[in-house]
């Protein structure tokens, strides 16, 4: 009988060879850093001057600046996809961390919502074209189609750990990531400008600014000698379209911003061959079974609760004096309940972490370092609101029934953002599953062996007794099959699912509801009788963005720790 020697593997990839060291990588971060930071300061300068009737900075200088920032972003986006693709060691490794199928999905949704935004818009601005320059029109136009182009590199390219052309890859990604954030900006101020005046309208309150929307400029229509007045159906339903989608916009500007960053950081980064750690791949019978179904059920009724107090509020909210106070009543009500709940939650996730054996993750991870940036920057926006809110009921005169929930709001609000960003930030560095240290742990000797007769393994010296996981009963391979997954079904675990998942949907609801007007903050005249409309008005349009980006970031931080459990 002859015998053939085994082929030698020749479908094996190669390493990729190491790349030599750069010379100062400092140096390039910091000249990409000055690069969007002066990019962005311009952009803010142009945005916030262009909000107010006084200053001499026109919405057009605003869409300008815009469409030529989205220009720029597009041609190096080109020209960096066809550079890494005609260089084969350009992208030698890929971060195993960045850019989860989540994070992806995410972005596709928001720039999809984001594409029917820029329809809208751009019909809105069609309507009256005589009287409005052709900017107006360009930008949604051009933003449509870099949301199409950002949104297929990020795809394709947010695990890249580039290493080649490295200064200007760095000042590439800062300068798209400055882009987004200047889009993010825009957004903000337009759709703060449009609550306010809305706000303003129903007060007879004629102080109102400039950069909401084009009817509301008189001094720029006068200058080009037009009627700019949206009175058609089909413009209004284009006005009002554009404006209910600005979150999905503002969504998108925020991810894409986190991703490039990570890329950004990930410029140059050699990695080993296997990256430790846990990875983003979980299997899917796990997904959905290693649950109690209790925090997905009680999550689920919240949102629909919750969805239904949304709908009353902006229902009754317009209505009389009597209405605004029910449907703040009621809006405070179910608030103090979710958080009530969202707080003991978060606080029992943690009780449950000192019982878990698993090791913490303490490896190099800018995602997660950036996830944990996020997490403690963004709830700075919601806690400044909350202790002016405290401040105001603390210390003003009324003392009644809707004094006292707001406050009742307030406290929880900073209890639930406390415990919360612990759970998360504990649940983010534990390890995977699979490093929970066992009492037992076997030794290197006796793995990948295989023994006919498995008395035979207790002989081994260096091997230490084991219990038979095999018998000679019919049930043998049922136990063994039972000993290897019962680990895996764990308690801890289930209740660690159960707790991402209720925050999760309870974070969902809380994002919907002031990221689509509603503005208990405006409606509930504490705060704007203590500080005035002016200042209670810029701190709430500063701060609340940040509040409700913050919910989405730990939406993707808690479908993370779900599927990481």
């Amino acid at each position: 009988m002859s015998t053939e020697l085994p082929p030698e593997p020749k479908e094996s990839p190669p390493a990729p060879r190491p790349a030599p060291p750069e010379v100062w990588k400092k140096g390039g971060r910091l000249l990409s850093v000055l690069l969007a930071v002066n990019v962005l300061l311009l952009a803010c300068t142009l945005i916030s001057g262009g909000a107010f009737n006084k200053v001499a900075v026109y919405d057009t200088d605003v869409f300008a600046l815009l469409t030529t920032m989205l220009l720029l972003a597009m041609v190096w986006i080109l020209f960096y996809l066809l550079g890494t693709a005609r260089c084969p060691d350009g992208v030698p490794y890929r971060d195993a961390h960045a850019g989860p199928i989540w994070l992806r999905g995410g972005l596709v949704l928001f720039g999809i919502c984001t594409l029917v935004m820029d329809v809208f818009k751009t019909g809105y601005y069609s309507s009256f074209f005589e009287c409005q320059s052709a900017i107006k029109i360009l930008y949604p136009l051009t933003q449509a189609v870099f949301v199409i182009v950002q949104t297929y590199f990020l795809w394709v390219s947010a695990k890249d750990c580039v290493h080649t052309h490295l200064d200007l890859t760095r000042c590439g990604l800062m300068f798209t990531l400055t882009t987004n954030l200047a889009i993010w900006m825009a957004a903000v101020v337009d759709e703060s400008v449009h609550q306010a005046h809305s706000h303003s309208s129903s007060h007879n309150n004629t102080s109102h600014t400039r950069l909401g929307s084009p009817m509301d400029r008189g001094r720029a229509s006068s200058a080009v000698g037009g009627d700019c007045s949206c009175d058609t159906a089909v413009c209004q339903i284009f006005q009002q379209g554009y404006f209910y989608l600005y979150p999905f916009n503002i969504e998108y500007s925020l991810f894409a911003s986190t991703m490039l960053y990570v890329m950004w950081k990930n410029v140059g980064r050699l990695l080993a061959s296997s990256t430790p750690g846990h990875s983003h791949a979980p299997s899917p019978v796990s997904l959905f079974r290693e649950t109690f179904f209790v925090g997905p059920v009680l999550g689920l009724m919240l949102f629909v609760v919750g969805l239904a107090v949304f709908i009353i509020y902006e229902v009754q909210v317009s209505g009389e004096r009597g209405r605004t106070q029910q449907a703040l009543v009621t809006y405070y009500s179910f608030s103090i309940v979710c958080l009530g709940l969202m707080t003991l939650v978060s606080l029992s996730g943690s009780v449950i972490y000192r019982f878990d054996r698993r090791a913490m993750d303490q490896h190099k991870n800018p995602t997660r370092t950036l996830d944990v940036a996020l997490l403690m920057g963004a709830a700075l926006g919601q806690y400044a609101i909350s202790y002016y809110s405290i401040v105001a009921v603390v210390a003003g005169t009324p003392r009644d029934l809707l004094a006292g929930l707001n406050l009742a709001h307030a406290l929880l609000m900073i209890a639930q953002h406390t415990f919360q960003n612990v759970f998360i930030i504990e649940s983010l560095h534990r390890g995977p599953p699979s490093a929970e240290p066992h009492d037992t742990p076997p030794k290197d000797p006796c793995h990948g062996l295989t023994f006919a007769n498995l008395d035979a393994l207790h002989t081994l010296p260096a091997c230490p007794p084991t219990p038979r996981l095999v018998g000679p009963s019919p049930a043998g391979p049922q136990e063994a099959a039972s000993v290897i997954v019962a680990p895996r079904s764990h308690w801890r675990r289930r209740c660690l699912k159960d707790i991402s998942l209720f925050l999760l949907l309870c974070n969902i609801i809380l994002w919907i509801m002031p990221a689509f007007g509603a503005r208990p903050h405006f409606s509930n005249t504490v705060e704007v009788d203590f500080y005035g409309y002016s200042l209670w008005a810029a701190i709430v349009n500063i701060c609340l963005p940040f509040g409700i980006f913050y919910r989405m970031h730990a939406v993707s931080s808690l479908l993370e720790v779900y599927v990481m459990s």
